[in-house]
């Protein structure tokens, strides 16, 4: 009797949570013959852009989720550099590794050794999806360290990712963490020990190597960008873990992040939030500052009834938005993952990139053409 209730779930699970990637009537083809300028512009010169795209189509039955994958040049071995698109699976590790210590929780005060600032876990990752902060992610990465990254990734069958430097700092690639001191009370702490990981190894995939030259400390060098030693994160990792998110029943226990729900409540709440909910001004930060699809070349507020579950990614001419969009007013909603290079002069490092003339305009216009796509089914 067990093995058969073990059969039985087995099948329920499987039947209820299937996937799969077609090319057939691929609703992304429609929304990039588009004739709208900020499509155009990309769809007629596109080989400069290096766009990858996938689309998750999402069905409900019974309970029961469907999900089709739509992709456009998606290719895991063609390497694009994802910049902060990487904090999303960081943000999800650390609250994971909390729970591996019973003394520790997301509200839990600490501080980097060598740092000047005491904070909380929630209060970084709320940082990471607000406004993309650099030194948030930092501080996080120090907790996890390169090889826990790694080996918590594989075990949830989330492959090909290489997440080995922080972000905007000296000491990027440095192979031993920072120590935290951690506080158990409001006078007691505790300090968890330095991780010296793995010496790291170039990547080995296609297009490591970009453009005719980049800057470095002040002069250009003549020579393609190497991005062998930078973090990887591709399309299909991203929807994957984004995925394993919104939808964690739609993987086995073993795929699954390993959150309470509390921990999945909090953190899909930091993931939709606007710079303006968690405290940041609307003079500086307009509603879609880290919102690219759909709303990022405006800055008129966001729709309430619209919610935007997301992570960027902006540097080096590469713009990346993987997000899961729900439209509660008119129960629309699907995942939709994009990258685009816009460097039109082939210098890396030099901070002239084409962003506001031509990336962001198209990930917006990319969005809205899916999101009237998702509309009109609805109404069909």
């Amino acid at each position: 009797m067990k093995y058969l209730l073990t059969l039985i779930c087995f099948f329920l699970l499987f039947f209820s949570c299937k996937e799969r990637t077609t090319t057939s009537n691929n609703p992304l083809k429609t929304a990039l013959a588009s004739t709208h300028p900020a499509i155009r512009q990309v769809m007629d010169s596109v080989a400069n852009y290096e766009v990858q795209i996938r689309y998750t189509e999402i069905n409900k039955t019974n309970e029961a989720y469907r999900f089709v994958n739509y992709d456009i040049n998606v290719a895991p071995e063609h390497y694009f550099y994802p910049a902060s698109s990487v904090k999303l699976p960081i943000a999800i590790l650390a609250l994971e590794k909390l729970n591996e210590t019973n003394s520790l929780s997301k509200d839990t005060s600490f501080f980097i050794e060598g740092d000047t600032l005491t904070t909380t876990f929630a209060k970084e990752i709320i940082k990471i999806f607000a406004v993309s902060d650099n030194e948030a992610y930092n501080r996080l990465f120090e907790f996890l360290g390169q090889e826990y990254i790694h080996k918590k990734l594989i075990e949830k069958g989330i492959e090909g990712v290489s997440i080995v430097h922080r972000l905007s700092t000296a000491n990027a690639n440095d192979i031993t963490t920072k120590p935290l001191i951690i506080y158990l009370n409001d006078s007691t702490t505790f300090s968890n020990t330095a991780i010296i990981n793995n010496p790291l190894k170039p990547l080995k995939i296609e297009n490591l190597k970009k453009g005719i030259g980049y800057m470095d400390e002040g002069f250009i060098v003549d020579h393609p960008f190497d991005f062998s030693l930078k973090n990887h994160y591709p399309i299909t990792a991203q929807q994957q873990v984004l995925q394993r998110i919104i939808f964690p029943d739609s993987f086995t226990e073993t795929q699954q992040f390993k959150l309470t729900n509390g921990q999945l409540e909090f953190l899909k709440n930091a993931m939709q939030l606007l710079p303006k909910d968690a405290g940041y001004p609307k003079t500086l930060y307009h509603d879609s500052y880290v919102k690219f699809f759909m709303y990022g070349d405006s800055k008129d507020p966001i729709p309430s009834t619209i919610k935007i579950y997301n992570k960027i990614g902006s540097a080096y001419g590469t713009l990346t938005d993987c997000a899961y969009i729900e439209d509660l007013e008119n129960k629309v909603q699907f995942m939709l993952t994009a990258t685009i290079l816009v460097n039109k002069n082939g210098v890396f490092n030099d901070n002239i990139y084409e962003y506001d003339e031509i990336g962001i305009p198209f990930l917006a216009q990319l969005g809205r053409e899916i999101y009237n796509y998702n509309r009109k089914q609805k109404q069909n």
